[in-house]
């Protein structure tokens, strides 16, 4: 189950009341920074962009790739550990506009993660150390520890204890140069 606050609205469909959640100058200064770190080749850079500019949580030696999309609106909801890989043109959302209510949730992303490219977190999950997230998935449950998941909907195709058989069993290629 995801972990999000409920915000019902009355009238119009919650995105009408964007700007009694979010001020307006808070979003247009989170979008130039978002667009430019989008397109930042520099990872350090990025980061500092991530942490300095949108108070994002984000460990060292963290990358993000080119084209991520991180949240607009809550950016500061979003925690990534050390060491992990975000892929090409994935999304974080740390909040969803419905209908009848807008919801709110913290992402806490693990160290040495690896979410593939075109993803899309959604708010209030919770991705556990050295977790692999196969490429075009939507996350949108918690992701154990170790274990590897994808498609859409989600599923786990290996836990640890499975991935851990996997490494012993394959073996490993080391190309001397």
């Amino acid at each position: 189950m995801r972990k999000t606050v409920r915000f019902p609205v009355s009238g119009a469909n919650s995105l009408w009341h964007i700007y009694k959640t979010v001020p307006f100058l808070k979003v247009m200064k989170n979008f130039s920074v978002i667009q430019i770190a989008r397109y930042m080749p520099f990872l350090k850079m990025k980061n500092w962009m991530y942490r300095k500019l949108l108070k994002m949580k984000v460990g060292e030696q963290t990358s993000f790739a080119l084209m991520v999309m991180v949240d607009i609106m809550f950016p500061e909801k979003i925690k990534v550990g050390k060491n992990s890989v975000i892929g090409y043109n994935t999304t974080i959302l740390a909040h969803e506009y419905l209908i009848t209510e807008y919801r709110i949730g913290e992402i806490v992303i693990g160290d040495e993660v690896m979410i593939g490219a075109n993803s899309t977190i959604l708010p209030g999950i919770t991705i556990g150390d050295g977790a692999i997230v196969s490429a075009c998935t939507l996350v949108h449950k918690d992701v154990p520890a170790g274990s590897f998941v994808g498609g859409n909907p989600m599923r786990v195709i290996y836990t640890a204890e499975e991935m851990e058989q996997r490494k012993k069993k394959e073996p490993v290629f080391i190309i001397d140069q």
